[in-house]
């Protein structure tokens, strides 16, 4: 097989691809056996059909056809290994010679494949790398904020004769219609006023509205077949719900912790929100580190990939391409891209070993991030085949966080600062010299369809405590295979996979998506970690 390679701009390559005969043969062979098994020819049991007789019937051109659609993505993948192509997004091919179609063996299969690839661009000396982050601090006002977080989980809701109000819990039963078709009931739906994790625009429509109730408001729909889709919501409030909360104090630690005294709860509240500012610092210096390199570098974009992300988006809300919403996530979308091609620079100069925990700390991050459990998660990812895709995020996330290690980052009055990241391992020293870049390990490939990486999220520190946690913010792809047998048009362009821009990983998408096939409902409250977490459960189940 003979390969040319042809630079058309800095993103964007042209394959030329030549296959003599006899290499595909191999593809003819699986071809014609695909065909007998599918073809009944009366004296012949499926699949035993002579090849000469088969030919016969469905003619060679059909056979042909079949080879060169079996054959043309392990082609491709070839010729793109063989020209050390990085592809991105979707190839485009054309094949514009089939030999054998006059009964002989002569001739090559030619093919040519247009193909957005990662741009070329150098990472700075990341030693000499400076970044500057203004340091969370921990005041009396962030304990207070997770001592009334946690006096929320043992409050009590208490029903009230007036109208609800920003933080009142409402009782619900809504009926959604289309054009007078009911698409979707839901009864007795606990929803907090102010959360904005149902349906736009149900805050306004419940402000004001008491016990009996009913108003009617026009939202698009959140989830099922017709998600995306502008309906009429008529919602009735059953009842209109207040949330006591129990006082601070030594009772109250006894009840909701290990702790017998408030001063003891606080002073472990403290520390929790001590190490949740330290984890926040890394977050900062992630993004300032990223943002900076964003900035500083001069990254073309392959203008394909980015219309495929647009599209993609569009069509997961409902709409249509070209719609005025594409204009307003570009400047999203691209920024999503860039900070993907240079996770994957990065992972190139080191050399990073991604343990077991590693993977699990990740994948509990993105579960957090989507409020699903981490078990639920994980077999959501599985059944999906969306584990490899966020391994590779993983790994990037390692990455960023090997090479922020060798950069200095300060505060605002400019002291340096230890964020506690590990060192690079050996062999990476000089992460922009001829030496490391010959030693360093390939980047690992996202799988085809896959959604940009998100900056990655910060590590949560684990607490010592049974008290409250708050969680922290967190390609080879191949050608068509349904190329024409003569020569052929370019084949139609497959789908980029929906992802939203700024993304969150695509296998975290999908499996969040799993999720949403009615409106959302508030997520369950966390098992109290308390010694009497059982009467504290007890307390707050009239909240469903």
């Amino acid at each position: 097989m003979k390969t040319t390679a042809e630079k058309l701009s800095p993103t964007r390559v042209k394959l030329t691809v030549d296959v003599p005969f006899e290499e595909l043969k191999p593809s003819i062979e699986k071809a014609t056996k695909k065909l007998a098994d599918q073809v009944q020819i009366p004296g012949f049991r499926k699949g035993k059909v002579p090849a000469k007789l088969l030919e016969q019937r469905v003619g060679r051109p059909t056979i042909l056809q079949e080879a060169v659609n079996e054959g043309l993505p392990e082609f491709y993948q070839q010729a793109a290994a063989e020209a050390e192509l990085r592809p991105v997004g979707r190839p485009e091919v054309e094949v514009t010679e089939v030999p054998g179609l006059d009964g002989s063996e002569d001739g090559s299969l030619v093919f040519v494949v247009e193909q957005d690839v990662r741009p070329e661009f150098e990472l700075p000396d990341l030693a000499t790398y400076e970044v500057e982050i203004e340091e969370p601090t921990v005041d009396d006002d962030a304990v207070q904020v997770r001592l009334d977080a946690l006096r929320e989980r043992f409050g009590t809701l208490v029903g009230v004769d007036r109208p609800a109000q920003d933080g009142d819990f409402v009782s619900l039963d809504m009926v959604a219609t289309i054009d007078g078709e009911e698409i979707e009931t839901v009864e007795g739906v606990s929803y907090r006023i102010g959360e904005g994790n149902m349906l736009e625009g149900l805050d306004e429509a419940l402000d004001g509205l008491s016990a009996g109730e009913t108003t009617t408001f026009t939202s698009k729909l959140a989830g099922g077949d017709r998600a995306g889709e502008e309906a009429e919501v008529k919602a009735t409030a059953q009842s209109v719900k207040v949330r006591e909360l129990p006082e601070a104090d030594d009772e109250f630690a006894e009840l909701a912790s290990e702790f017998d005294t408030i001063e003891e709860l606080r002073t472990d509240l403290q520390e929790q929100a001590q190490k949740d500012a330290e984890g926040n610092r890394v977050a900062l210096a992630r993004n300032a580190f990223l943002d900076k390199l964003i900035a500083d570098l001069e990254i073309p974009l392959p203008e394909q990939l980015v219309t495929d992300e647009i599209n993609a988006h569009l069509e997961n809300e409902g709409k249509a391409e070209g719609d005025a919403h594409g204009e307003e996530i570009r400047e999203d979308t691209e920024r999503a891209i860039r900070t993907q091609f240079i996770l994957d620079a990065l992972l190139e100069i080191r050399e990073v070993q991604l343990e077991q925990d590693d993977l699990m700390s990740y994948m509990t991050q993105l579960a957090a991030s989507y409020n699903m459990d981490p078990n639920q998660f994980l077999q959501v990812l599985a059944q999906s085949g969306q584990i490899e895709s966020v391994f590779g995020e993983a790994q990037r996330a390692k990455a960023l966080d090997v090479a922020l290690a060798d950069v200095i980052v300060k505060n605002a009055a400019g002291d340096i600062l230890d964020l506690g990241l590990a060192a690079e391992t050996d062999g990476a020293d000089e992460a922009t010299s001829e030496d490391a870049d010959a030693e360093a390990a390939p980047a690992v490939k996202a799988p085809a369809k896959k959604a940009p990486a998100k900056k990655a999220p910060a590590k949560k520190a684990p607490a010592k405590k049974a008290t409250a946690k708050k969680a922290d913010d967190a390609e080879a792809a191949e050608p068509a295979a349904d190329a024409e047998v003569a020569p052929a048009k370019k084949a139609p362009a497959k789908k980029a996979p929906a992802k939203k821009a700024p993304a969150k990983t695509a296998a975290a998408a999908e499996a969040a998506a799993e999720t949403e096939k009615a409106p959302a409902k508030k997520a369950p409250a966390k098992k109290a970690p308390a010694k009497k977490a059982a009467a504290a459960e007890e307390k707050v189940a009239d909240e469903s």
